[in-house]
């Protein structure tokens, strides 16, 4: 019978332990996936509690070889898993990984993070100068590489399950444009020598609430000038290289019909009187017939749209001395809603329109109410109770 292996302390070894030269002890083991894998510690009775653990885990079905990836490793799964998802999700997912990539907490163990390790990683990042969007967007994408692997039996909690709070929010709200600084921005467009030619495109945008991408997205086809309504249900995109490409909408809900207004119909028909004729109508994904070119016939992006407000919003703001806020075609969609909602429009049609897919995103993200506005409601409210106590009869006491 041969003899039991010992420690240097005379301590019986058990199978898959042992202790190397300079006292430290080994315990070498296979995973579920037949592989095999080995931990380590100074400590003989530390190293039983880290067996014990794995023995825990695989009579739990987890798999502790999938337990002890980094985070990087993680998120290269989740990300290689993902199919069909859009253009924009890609390099988002790119960027978060680049991130991951630079930071030590990339090369962590996921079963060893706790909550209060994301919440410090994530206080890191701010105090590094990541903004709270990043930082979001972040969260974003390993939020849910975590939850794959809880829900893969792979770790027993999501320490990334918390809300963002323990960082200060120091994004930009977005402001929507009150009536004024509408109208005297469309007036400066129309007086404007050189801008007045993309006064169509803001109104309709301004009159419709589209996405920009949506905007751009639209072909003829789209436009029913007999019932004075616009068909949205796809988006024109362009990537990085410069590829344009056809996208669904935003949401599925982002399929949708809106009315034209007589404005937006009048800036439709102005729009389509100064399109050039083409030869050959360019043919993206099946759609052709694009509304908005640029000057070398290509159907406009975005950016095309962007730069135009960028440099409207500039030249306003130096000949002017009260400045309008930072405006976007996307505050034009701000706009847009708070107009509509303003007026007394309800929220299940405001969020059709919007093409939203839920309605906490209309009402809470997209409406911006002020002071001015407080105020008339309140006195609405006021004066309907005067009006009423005037109209009641005087209760007489005593």
């Amino acid at each position: 019978m041969s003899e039991k292996r010992r420690d240097n302390k005379g301590r019986i070894l058990r199978t898959g332990e042992s202790q190397r030269k300079n006292g430290m002890y080994e315990f070498r083991y296979t995973d579920a996936n037949k592989t095999r894998r080995a931990i380590y510690d100074m400590d003989l009775v530390r190293l039983r509690k880290k067996e014990d653990e794995i023995k825990v885990m695989q009579h739990d079905g987890i798999d502790y070889a999938g337990g002890a990836i980094t985070v990087i490793q993680l998120l290269e799964r989740y990300i290689r898993i993902k199919r069909g998802v859009r253009y924009n999700t890609t390099t988002g997912y790119m960027f978060v990984m680049s991130v991951i990539q630079k930071e030590a907490f990339g090369q962590r163990i996921i079963r060893d993070i706790k909550i209060s390790d994301a919440k410090e990683w994530f206080i890191k990042l701010f105090e590094d100068g990541y903004s709270y969007s990043t930082i979001a967007s972040i969260r974003g994408v390993i939020k849910p590489a975590f939850q794959m692997a809880y829900n893969d039996d792979i770790i027993r909690r999501n320490p990334f399950e918390f809300r963002l709070d323990v960082i200060p929010n120091n994004t930009q709200k977005r402001v929507a444009l009150t009536r004024r600084q509408q109208e005297q921005f469309l007036e400066f467009v129309k007086n404007d020598e050189h801008f007045c030619r993309y006064l169509d495109e803001i109104k309709i945008l301004l009159g419709t609430g589209m996405r920009i991408s949506e905007f751009c997205g639209l072909t003829i086809s789209n436009l029913d000038f007999d019932r004075r309504r616009i068909r949205v249900d796809h988006q024109l995109v362009r990537s990085r290289e410069g590829k344009r490409y056809i996208e669904k909408t935003k949401t599925e809900c982002g399929c949708r019909y809106i009315p034209m207004s007589d404005e937006v119909y009048e800036c439709f028909l102005n729009i389509l009187s100064k399109r050039k004729k083409q030869k050959k109508e360019i043919m993206i994904d099946g759609y052709a017939g694009f509304i908005l070119l640029d000057k070398n016939g290509n159907p406009k992006v975005a950016m095309h749209i962007q730069k135009v407000v960028q440099r409207l919003c500039e030249k306003y703001n130096e000949e002017n001395i009260i400045p309008l806020p930072r405006i976007t075609p996307h505050v034009f969609r701000h706009t847009f809603c708070t107009n509509m909602a303003d007026a007394g429009m309800d929220l299940k049609s405001l969020q059709y329109l919007m093409g939203h897919s839920d309605a906490s995103v209309t009402l809470n993200v997209y409406t911006h109410n002020s002071y001015e506005k407080a105020e008339e409601s309140m006195a609405q409210i006021v004066t309907f109770g005067g009006k009423k106590q005037a109209e009641s009869k005087v209760i007489r006491f005593g």
